[in-house]
């Protein structure tokens, strides 16, 4: 890598994707308070593409005005469905009820991406993918939440579908990497491009 490369986040997952595809980097969560930002955006009818994008800004520019001459990426994932934007679940409770609602129903994984350095924006991308549940029942539906509650809590929507959480769906539109919160291909593609990573 020519630049030194920073992920604005703590998300193991993500800096597990790029550690895979060769992007040596170094994780820094970007503080940044996103629940007021979403609230204010929401307040304003912004887009769930607008709102990811948003987020995923708001933590590259902050780490890049601290950091001159790294790369900086900045990423977030929201969930949309039904005109209303999932989180984290809070608690199982939370976790049941949201799944509950997603049964049967088709949703939108938005995964935001933005690249900054010295404070400017370099790049941007939105993937977006779709994914549909299968109508599971009530019992089925306690007893994953039981199993997977460590590992779905730290999950929009309160699934991983790299795990058990792919038996929950019956049909997916998109790509693995935006489901798991990171359009991988399209990023590598643009460091490519730019000479950040040899071709």
């Amino acid at each position: 890598m020519k630049d030194p490369f920073i992920l604005a986040s703590a998300s193991a997952i993500r800096s597990q994707m790029l550690r895979a595809a060769g992007v040596p980097h170094e994780s820094i969560p970007a503080r940044i308070d996103e629940d007021a930002t979403k609230a204010a955006l929401l307040s304003e009818a912004a887009s769930p593409r607008d709102i990811a994008d948003a987020l995923a800004e708001m933590k590259a520019r902050k780490l890049s005005m601290k950091n001159f001459g790294s790369l900086v990426l900045g990423c977030d994932q929201v969930l949309s469905f039904d005109k209303k934007l999932l989180s984290k679940p809070e608690d199982p409770e939370q976790a049941r009820t949201q799944l509950a609602a997603l049964r049967g129903q088709t949703h939108q994984l938005l995964s935001a991406a933005v690249l900054y350095q010295d404070g400017e924006p370099l790049w941007r991308h939105v993937g977006v993918a779709r994914l549909t549940m299968r109508q599971f029942s009530d019992a089925y539906l306690d007893d994953y939440i039981t199993r997977n509650w460590d590992s779905i809590r730290w999950s929009v929507g309160g699934y991983k579908i790299e795990e058990e959480g792919v038996r929950l769906f019956s049909n997916i539109i998109g790509d693995h990497f935006t489901i798991q919160g990171l359009p991988l291909l399209e990023l590598l593609s643009y460091l490519t491009l730019r000479g950040t990573l040899p071709a």
